[in-house]
């Protein structure tokens, strides 16, 4: 008689539990638009989420206690003239965030740590380099101000239509393997502290892009592409260093992200649209090292991975539960852990970095949920009866340091982050200016026009010169005014002298 060995892992009692109602975020109406993200992003000071807005794009952005009830008229972030389809906080700074829009336009904003009494309009810079809607913004794990964005070729609404013949013999026939002409399926990565274009790769994709990550030091990229194409992507060497085609074999997206032992996590769907999840080593693209089929469920799975205990969340949009699965190198490799429920289905999820996490609860992810209407924390912990500090489960994590400038980073260089101990919790500063070589766009005042890029050197210099000649002026002024008073008292002693004399 054979005994069921046990696999044995801290990670094996892992629970989720929502938030109670009162910690929750109501009233808030959650964008509707039909495009795979996660629309809404966190860090351990703020919550953002996309929203419903008249008259083009626009996302919310709360304090982390700012729970309850969310006012009618609680200010937004807007400048965006079309739908906001991506945001993302900088890994560096916490009072800085990006997004992305149906205008095709990348702005990256400031947010105060205070509540602003009215809508935040004006971007510290608006990046312009997209001929198309811009679906996915991403920055660069260890590189200070450098962002990738990725433009999306045909618009949304799907396939594109070709109009045959004329007059009442016209006919529209959809063509739905065909891109449209000079459409983007582009990546640029950026300077955002001096507005620049790094690098543009411009010829990787022929169709619509999925998804993009970077490895755990942004040396490579993983993109997955509507062409049914997992590619490992060198972007400074502009080629692609190895690629699988049809790693899931279905046409629905397929989504790809680094594990800590440098392998590709995938998500994907079958031949008989069966949703899938596999597990791929770059070096031999040829045999998955694991594939596993999961439910029939139509929604898209986002997977959400913390290399720090090396498990990986996958959440379906419109689904009503989380799995989780620990990564390991022994076989099958990918392991069920298991599954949070809840009765509402997802509109989206926001994911918390490791240091904004309750270390004292023994909490190793938060999660944000978008509801309709509202927004529930759920927090996943591994109960534990001491009260000390685990140090298993929180060995030292990525902090908000940069390890590299961008130069540094473009001409060639790599670095690991700079990681951060938890052990006695971690405080986020109550506003962090960004600590450059030389000046960055991101330390001065945005500029008064939202759709103007402009430099921070020209707009501090500008406002130097106004004040300078101001400063002239005014001492031109005040030696006119001294002169005059000089001039004034020298004839009232001579009307007096002349009066004497008369008298």
């Amino acid at each position: 008689m054979s005994r069921r060995v046990v696999r044995q892992s801290k990670f094996r009692h892992v629970f989720g539990q929502a938030a109670k109602a009162d910690q929750t975020y109501e009233d808030i109406r959650v964008s509707k638009v039909t495009w795979d993200s996660s629309f809404c992003a966190v860090n351990p000071k703020f919550l953002a989420i996309i929203v419903e807005a008249g008259g083009g794009g626009a996302f919310m952005v709360l304090t982390l206690a700012k729970t309850g009830r969310v006012d009618k008229n609680y200010p937004l972030v807007t400048g965006h003239t079309a739908p906001v389809l991506d945001i993302d906080w900088c890994p560096h700074n916490d009072n800085v965030i990006a997004s992305a829009s149906d205008d095709t336009t990348i702005m990256v904003w400031q947010i105060p740590d205070y509540t602003p009494v009215r809508n935040i309009t004006e971007p510290i810079i608006t990046l312009e380099g997209h001929s198309k809607r811009v679906g996915i913004i991403t920055w660069h794990p260890t590189a200070r101000n450098v962002l990738l964005s990725a433009g999306l070729g045909v618009q949304e609404g799907g396939v594109p239509t070709l109009d045959w013949g004329g007059g009442g013999n016209r006919a529209r026939v959809t063509m739905p393997g065909l891109v449209w002409a000079g459409s983007d399926n582009m990546i640029i990565i950026w300077n955002v502290g001096t507005g620049e274009v790094l690098l543009s790769l411009d010829d990787m994709h022929p169709d619509v892009i999925h998804s993009v990550c970077w490895n755990s030091n942004g040396s490579l990229l993983a993109t997955t592409c509507k062409d049914k194409t997992l590619r490992i992507i060198d972007p400074r060497k502009g080629q692609v260093v190895a690629e699988r085609f049809a790693a899931h074999e279905g046409m629905r997206p397929m989504r790809a992200i680094f594990t800590r032992q440098g392998h590709i996590f995938t998500t994907g769907f079958t031949r008989m649209s069966q949703r899938e999840l596999g597990l791929w080593d770059p070096n031999n693209f040829e045999e998955p090292v694991a594939l596993q089929e999961m439910d029939t469920s139509n929604g898209v799975l986002l997977p959400f991975y913390d290399p720090d205990s090396s498990i990986v969340y996958l959440c379906g949009k419109g689904d009503s539960s989380i799995r989780y699965f620990e990564i390991t190198d022994e076989p099958p490799f990918v392991h069920y852990l298991n599954t949070f429920s809840s009765k509402e289905p997802q509109r989206g999820m926001g994911f918390m970095p490791k240091r904004g996490l309750d270390v004292s609860k023994c909490e190793i992810a938060r999660f944000y949920k978008l509801h309709e209407r509202k927004c529930e924390p759920i927090i996943m912990t591994v109960p534990r009866k001491s009260d000390l500090f685990q140090d298993d489960l929180y060995p030292d994590t990525p902090g908000p340091v940069p390890s590299l400038e961008a130069d540094e980073w473009i001409s060639g260089q790599d670095a690991e982050p700079v990681l951060i101990s938890l052990r006695d919790g971690y405080v986020p500063p109550k506003h962090r200016e960004l600590r450059v070589t030389k000046r960055n766009i991101l330390d001065v005042r945005p500029p008064s026009d939202p759709r103007r890029s402009q430099s921070a050197s020209d707009a501090q210099l500008s406002q130097q010169h106004t004040l300078e000649t101001l400063l002239e002026q005014i001492k031109a002024l005040r030696e006119q005014v001294q002169a005059q008073e000089q001039r004034i008292t020298a004839l009232e002693n001579m009307l007096c002298e002349l009066v004497d004399g008369t008298d």
